[in-house]
């Protein structure tokens, strides 16, 4: 496995779930992309990075962890995992330390630190260190299938700027529903953003991947690091001219959300309606 603090630059590659703590020097190692149209240097680029953020998820990214690399390592595409540690105040670096150190994958694990508090700046923190063919993220509870990987990969390499998991169109089943009060909330969310992102059912679900160069342009224009940071972000994909396509999913909410109904609700709805105003050139 390998760890890098933010701003340390990331090694690449595939081999066996390996472990080092620290920065990693500069012999060999990859450049974080400044420009989104920049070529990765030589090494071998890889078809995908799954990105995890984590705050204080030492309970349910072990479980995760171990699907999604069991999962991966069957496919022939090349990829590793990238668990975003969004200032975790558990166990959980230490937890990521032990599955990787008793696995014998094909598939890299990778810990990257993010200062900035908030879901948004962590995934963003994880797309941008990116420099695989296509990368995304899904959340630590694995509420989305990892399997759903399968279809949004076809997408993707059928020239699909974002791919997305979507719990609201036809096709979809919920295997357990959320509360009520979030039930109630998104539905009002899903209509404040339906006019910012044309034709899609659900932003907000937790399973998104892109392909690469696409977000990473998207990502500069980026201002939102909250709950609203999904709409942001394929707002600016759909205006640059990127395909996104909705895949229904048989979702679970496992009632453990780090999402405060009143705190983060407030916030994202306040993040929304300063997204309504934006004009773009």
């Amino acid at each position: 496995m390998i760890e890098a603090r933010e701003g340390d630059q990331l090694r690449r590659g595939r081999g066996r779930a390996r472990f080092a703590v620290g920065q990693l020097d500069a012999s060999g190692a990859l450049r974080v992309l400044q420009s989104p149209s920049d070529d990765p240097p030589s090494s071998p680029i890889l078809d995908i990075d799954v990105i995890i953020p984590a705050f204080n998820e030492e309970t349910r990214l072990p479980s995760t962890l171990m699907q999604t690399i069991d999962f991966l390592a069957t496919k022939e595409w090349s990829s590793r995992v990238v668990v975003v540690d969004n200032g975790s105040a558990d166990n959980t670096i230490e937890m990521v330390h032990r599955v990787a150190a008793g696995l014998s994958s094909a598939v890299d694990v990778v810990v990257v630190g993010c200062s900035r508090p908030g879901k948004g700046a962590a995934v963003r923190r994880g797309l941008l260190s990116s420099t695989a063919r296509y990368v995304g993220f899904f959340d630590a509870d694995l509420a989305t299938p990892v399997e759903t990987l399968d279809v949004t990969f076809r997408h993707l390499q059928r020239g699909a700027a974002a791919v997305i998991a979507s719990r609201h169109m036809p096709g979809s089943t919920f295997l357990r529903r959320q509360p009520l009060v979030r039930r109630a909330g998104g539905a009002v969310f899903r209509l404040l953003t339906h006019s910012l992102v044309d034709g899609v059912w659900d932003t907000q679900c937790g399973f998104k991947f892109f392909e690469r160069r696409a977000v990473q342009r998207a990502l500069v224009e980026c201002r939102t690091s909250g709950f609203a940071f999904d709409v942001e972000l394929l707002q600016r994909l759909q205006h640059d001219g990127g395909r996104i396509v909705e895949v229904p999913v048989a979702w679970t909410d496992d009632g453990r959300s780090t999402f405060h109904p009143v705190r983060d609700g407030i916030a994202a709805f306040d993040a929304v309606l300063q997204m309504q105003r934006i004009r773009f050139p």
